[in-house]
């Protein structure tokens, strides 16, 4: 009995990954197709190897400086959105203040708000400001939408590490940001791996936001130019799937780079209280 049940569960895991995989894999098979082996055989193994998508893809709009674009976003958003996590979650998990855990609360809340709801306001106060159609607007809107799971992540993941560490360095006279700094960071490197990871995904793939307060061509994102592009060749399918597979290779990498820890740093930060 037990057997049995072990094996539909393989077998049902199985099935759900293939199923998972499936997109990825039609999506890199059609980049490696040429237009008459697609219309031939869609779903077929592509052999032989057609690159020629990929030129075209590069060079049917303007990839580098949607690419571009998108670099500078994701990282300017992911190294601002660590550093105040770091500072916010190390007071909530190290120190003792008037309204902490009201603070904590707030912020989980701040978590379950859609970013759609906040469009139109904050669409109006960029206006006012300027900010519109500035790279260093949109960074703040992504760090501040990004700022609640990742001050939740650290601050649970902060108070795993062995309270005796720092006190000894608080008692040999180091400052909090220096705790910080020297012990306490060095030693969440799984927590912050992950938290580059799930921020640089959410930030790289995020389409409306790019759309509505970037909406100069020079300054569009990956996602939106993608979109656009994907419009510009809708009947040529293996052209358009390149584009896609260019677009995602980068958070591959990043993942791969980072899948170590990612697990850990997780469940660190689900299971740690």
């Amino acid at each position: 009995m037990i057997r049995s049940y072990v094996a539909v569960r393989q077998i049902l895991l199985a099935l759900a990954a293939l199923l998972a995989l499936y997109p990825v894999w039609f999506m890199i098979s059609t980049a490696f197709k040429d237009e008459r082996d697609y219309a031939s055989s869609p779903y077929g193994f592509p052999w032989p190897l057609d690159f020629g998508n990929f030129r075209e893809a590069v060079h049917g709009g303007a990839f580098a400086t949607w690419f571009t674009n998108s670099v500078v976003l994701t990282v300017g958003a992911v190294i601002l959105s660590t550093a105040f996590a770091a500072l916010a979650a190390f007071a909530i998990a190290r120190m003792s203040f008037r309204g902490r855990d009201l603070f904590l609360s707030i912020n989980v809340a701040l978590m379950v708000v859609p970013p759609v709801v906040m469009l139109i306001p904050l669409f109006i106060f960029f206006t006012q400001i300027g900010f519109v159609s500035t790279y260093h607007g949109v960074i703040l809107i992504y760090a501040g939408l990004t700022l609640p799971f990742s001050v939740y992540l650290l601050a649970n993941f902060f108070r795993s590490i062995p309270h005796e560490l720092i006190e000894s360095a608080l008692t040999d006279g180091a400052s909090n940001l220096r705790v910080l700094l020297a012990i306490v960071l060095p030693l969440s490197a799984p927590a912050l791996v992950t938290l580059v990871v799930v921020n640089a995904l959410w930030v790289w793939n995020e389409l409306l936001i790019a759309l509505v307060f970037l909406p100069e061509d020079s300054l569009r994102t990956l996602m939106v130019g993608v979109t656009v592009f994907q419009n510009r060749f809708t009947l040529n399918v293996p052209v358009t799937m390149a584009g896609m597979l260019l677009a995602t290779a980068p958070m591959i990498v990043l993942y791969l780079f980072g899948q170590r820890f990612f697990i850990r740093g997780l469940t660190a930060g689900a299971v740690k209280g």
